[in-house]
């Protein structure tokens, strides 16, 4: 047996990723297993995305493997519907109250996305803002975003809360964006909690 097989076969016994093919593969904290079913869930959205080739209703950004490039992608759009450059532009995340199953159709400006979860705070559908996280509920799931994109000059940085947004809990690197989440306490105070947006969670 090859020292490559020795390999492989010693990550599948422990329930690991081979490196060869994480190297491959989007950022991932998951044991095989859930690794091997998150990727059958990443490509059935991309066959059923494909089926019709139809704008879909609400997308599962977490199930991207480059969701900066569907982020850009939305901003193209805009900019191209109102000829503004695209240098100008920021992303807009307005959190709704409804989860995917509730959005009827797609949206006529930006896209509904949903799959992430907040860690060290939690989002208050009442009130539409940031409050401390209950006790035991370390990454609670956000109701569908609405995606859009706007002038930078118009972005309204009263009250809301420049929320990082990472691909894995073990943030660094796996950066993607930041998501402007609407605060009634200073922002600071989230600051100092550490409060980001995760697309992926492993507990």
């Amino acid at each position: 047996m090859s020292e490559a097989m020795e390999t492989l076969m010693d990550s599948l016994y422990d329930d690991k990723v081979p490196a060869r093919w994480a190297a491959l593969s989007w950022p991932s904290l998951r044991p095989l297993g859930s690794w091997l079913q998150n990727m059958l869930d990443r490509h059935k959205q991309l066959l059923d995305w494909t089926a019709d080739m139809n704008t879909p209703k609400v997308t599962w950004i977490s199930g991207l493997f480059n969701p900066q490039a569907f982020l850009t992608a939305v901003m193209q759009v805009t900019a191209r519907k109102n000829e503004w450059p695209l240098d100008k532009l920021a992303i807009v995340a307005d959190v709704t109250k409804r989860g995917p199953e509730e959005i009827e159709g797609a949206t006529r400006e930006g896209a509904y996305v949903h799959g992430l979860y907040i860690e060290g705070a939690r989002w208050d559908t009442g009130s539409s803002s940031l409050e401390e996280s209950f006790m035991k509920d370390l990454y609670p799931l956000l109701p569908v975003i609405l995606i859009k994109a706007a002038t930078q000059d118009k972005l309204d940085g009263k009250e809301v809360y420049a929320c990082p947004v990472y691909k894995t809990q073990s943030r660094g690197p796996t950066y993607v964006f930041t998501a402007g989440l609407r605060t009634k306490a200073p922002p600071s105070k989230w600051i100092l909690a550490g409060v980001s947006l995760l697309m992926d969670v492993v507990e």
